[in-house]
């Protein structure tokens, strides 16, 4: 799987999770009748989204994904492509703190309206680190693929040949 597409997955299900449980978390506070739950989470969403506004408001890449790309080996041949796989043992994290926070929502609004913010934070905070490692991959002509590991492992990257883009000026 290419790096830049798992970047950009990463944020879409983040934001997709953080949806999931705030429908949870307005369907946990109804059915428990818990009106002020809901206006605290409201203020903890919004102040997770200005900090994940905040910290990924840079173009750059940050330095933990720059580490990342200087330490990707060469290869001349495409890794195995199993998004999916891929996926899986990368966000298993969140995999599971969504579902723990959707089960413990029968028992009141407020895990599942905490888990939303941090979903939140985390997706706005890698949301421009997608298009920050294209324009690398275009400035060096190579394209970045995510290795398949095991879950527990750290991410390792393959470097492969790839197009440059000229920039006229």
């Amino acid at each position: 799987m290419r790096f830049v597409d798992f970047l950009k997955t990463t944020v879409l299900l983040s934001g997709g999770a953080a949806t999931a449980l705030a429908v949870l978390t307005l369907a946990s506070a109804t059915q428990h009748d818990d009106e002020n739950a809901v206006f605290y989470a409201a203020g903890w969403w919004a102040l997770a989204a200005l900090i994940g506004a905040f910290v990924g408001r840079r173009n750059e890449v940050n330095p933990p994904i720059g580490k990342l790309l200087a330490d990707a080996k060469a290869a001349t041949m495409m890794p195995d492509i199993r998004p999916g796989a891929v996926l899986l043992n990368r966000l298993w994290p969140l995999v599971i703190a969504v579902i723990a926070a959707g089960a413990l929502a029968v028992l009141g609004p407020q895990v599942p309206g905490i888990a939303t913010g941090f979903c939140l934070i985390w997706s706005l905070a890698w949301r421009r680190q997608e298009s920050a490692v294209q324009a690398i991959e275009e400035r060096d002509g190579v394209s970045f693929f995510v290795e398949p590991t095991s879950p527990i492992r750290p991410m390792q990257l393959t470097r492969m040949p790839g197009f440059r883009r000229e920039v006229p000026t």
